[in-house]
């Protein structure tokens, strides 16, 4: 079952509201979002979360330590295991166990105890905890070994794959450089392109270090590679011919004009959306637009608008857009109506 991270959520969710204890395998590229995906639905819910990568433990570290014990009667001592205090003791949670199938066959079938009897050792997973995992697939070039046929059995297997509107609205929500967000609304075929060949290259995940980078001035390779950082340092000498985004912000635009080049209107389209603080603000740069741009721009920025505000919990800003102008209300009206169906 192929999913979009936002699809992944609304399943994982289910799951959860549903109280079903069912062993669930997340599949996916690097860098694509499956453990940040886990975590979203964790603290939904007030789930608490425990993150264990398989592949950088023993057995041991799963099943714990002998530790002699000494018989009362005197009738010899007997070796009892204790548990790694990364376990949880109690409460409801999420016990993730990340890069499975990278952990060595001795580890996996340590874990597959885990998963399918909820035990390992002397140790037994509480009731109220969900077990799901996560691995990279073959395809994806990753050290990774065969997953043993009676625990792949056993899973439910759920495969996310990279998609831009969902990372749109989390890097919107989560006020990533509107540089970063315009490149790729312009360029959305590089969010995620795995290159085994070079160490950096464009994922969902370094796309985010690539947007912190940025905005402390620092070259974006590192993250995302050579070749998408270079395309990213062009785009943004685009920016350089931008009117004052600030001044239509405000009101006060009428005086400016927006550049032909299509690739610096997507850079001014994003850009006003990304930084409009509230209602007023987007609505004096959609008035801006409406006067030098097509209904494909302002489609584009009424999406990027209402994504924004969506994921960042103000839908009030959108109800103060309705009434100011018809063609405003009926491209907001529209843009929920997609969202809430899709």
């Amino acid at each position: 079952m192929s999913l979009t991270p936002t699809e992944l959520q609304t399943y994982l969710a289910a799951l959860t509201r549903g109280q079903l204890k069912l062993a669930t395998m997340i599949w996916g590229p690097p860098g694509v979002g499956k453990s940040s995906v886990v975590a979203q639905v964790a603290r939904a819910h007030n789930l608490d979360f425990v993150d264990v990568r398989l592949s950088q433990l023993a057995p041991t570290d799963l099943r714990g330590l002998p530790v002699p014990q000494a018989d009362p009667e005197g009738n010899g001592g007997v070796s009892r295991w204790f548990p790694p205090e990364f376990l949880p003791r109690g409460g409801h949670g999420i016990l993730f166990l990340d890069e499975v199938n990278m952990a060595p066959p001795t580890m996996q079938g340590m874990a597959q105890q885990l998963i399918l009897d909820r035990r390992v050792g002397s140790y037994e997973l509480p009731d109220g905890w969900f077990v799901w995992a996560a691995g990279n697939r073959k395809e994806d070039r990753a050290s990774v070994f065969d997953m043993p046929a009676p625990l792949a059995n056993r899973f439910l297997h759920l495969t996310v794959r990279p998609d831009f509107d969902a990372w749109r609205a989390y890097a919107l929500g989560r006020s990533l450089h509107e540089h970063v967000i315009a490149f790729l609304t312009f360029r959305p075929e590089l969010l995620h392109r795995l290159d085994p060949q070079q160490p950096a290259w464009p994922s969902p995940r370094s796309w985010e270090m690539a947007a912190h980078l940025h905005r402390a001035g620092l070259d974006v390779s590192p993250a995302i590679g050579e070749a998408a950082g270079a395309e990213f340092s062009a785009f943004v000498r685009l920016f350089e011919q931008l009117p004052d985004l600030g001044t239509v912000l405000n009101g006060q635009g009428s005086g400016l004009k927006l550049p032909d080049e299509p690739s610096v209107r997507y850079a001014a389209v994003v850009g006003l959306a990304a930084r409009a603080a509230d209602a007023d603000e987007a609505y004096h740069a959609f008035r801006w637009l409406s006067e030098s741009a097509g209904p494909e721009w302002l489609q584009l920025y009424v999406a990027t608008l209402v994504t924004k505000f969506q994921a960042i919990g103000q839908l009030g800003e959108l109800a103060g857009l309705l009434g100011r102008d018809e063609r405003l209300a009926e491209l907001v009206a529209g843009t929920l109506a997609l969202s809430e169906g899709a």
